[in-house]
């Protein structure tokens, strides 16, 4: 049986910096039917004279009662990050459809070893999944990112968790004293830091549409079974 989704209103309880351009917002949703890590939602925005405009994001957080986090990176001239990241206050109110999708998500009844890439914002669905983990089962990151004041959830990904491995990877600028020059991914990178194929890890990949892409390419030149590798992909939508 398909659920039909309906429109919740969520207050916001908390909001945290991740970034000087991405928030996290924490919101109570009652009714809210509970997630799986790698789903989504829509937010809607209502104008005063009627105009009303929505956008999708990842959930952040595992299913938690009727808490939803969301972390919005603002896009620049977008429509609704830049109120997300800059407007909204703790005791706002915002319209959430969801949760959306069936394919991208991890399981915790699952098993497998896991492969997490993730391409700048597109940690935030993996990081439900990291979240969501209750069991031994290993977990390896690999975070691509421009530069180290890009990281989300730093105090977070900095505790040691037994069976989380992770790995930074940046493209503009490196902290001092890091091992790799800064550059884009490459099959080296995806050796040294995934699991082995043979090791038949379900792999979960998410960030800009060309580094999802190369990275999928990467995993199957490796020998990893296709079917075993999600992607979720995200470009320019006017935020």
């Amino acid at each position: 049986m398909v659920r039909r989704l309906v429109w919740h209103v969520g207050k916001v309880v908390d909001v945290r910096d991740e970034t000087p351009a991405a928030r996290t917002l924490v919101l109570e949703v009652p009714l809210w039917p509970g997630h799986l890590p790698g789903q989504h939602v829509d937010v809607r925005l209502t104008a005063e004279d009627g105009y009303s405009t929505q956008r999708s994001y990842s959930i952040a957080n595992a299913s938690d009662g009727s808490r939803v986090e969301l972390t919005v990176q603002r896009v620049e001239d977008g429509e609704v990050s830049p109120y997300l990241t800059e407007v909204v206050e703790v005791g706002d109110e915002l319209e959430l459809r969801g949760p959306v999708g069936g394919w991208f998500v991890w399981r915790p009844e699952s098993t497998a070893p896991v492969l997490l890439v993730a391409g700048g914002s597109g940690i935030v669905p993996l990081m439900s999944m990291i979240r969501a983990r209750r069991t031994a089962v290993p977990f390896r990151l690999l975070y691509s990112l421009r530069g180290p004041d890009d990281r989300f959830y730093v105090d977070e990904l900095r505790r040691p968790t037994p069976g989380l491995d992770i790995t930074y990877l940046y493209t503009r600028s490196v902290p001092d004293g890091f091992p790799r020059p800064p550059g884009r991914l490459g099959v080296a990178d995806l050796n040294t830091a995934g699991w082995p194929a043979d090791f038949t890890p379900d792999c979960f990949l998410c960030g800009p549409t060309g580094f999802v892409e190369t990275a999928a390419d990467i995993l199957q030149a490796l020998g990893h079974d296709p079917r075993r590798i999600k992607t979720e992909r995200f470009g320019p939508s006017g935020g």
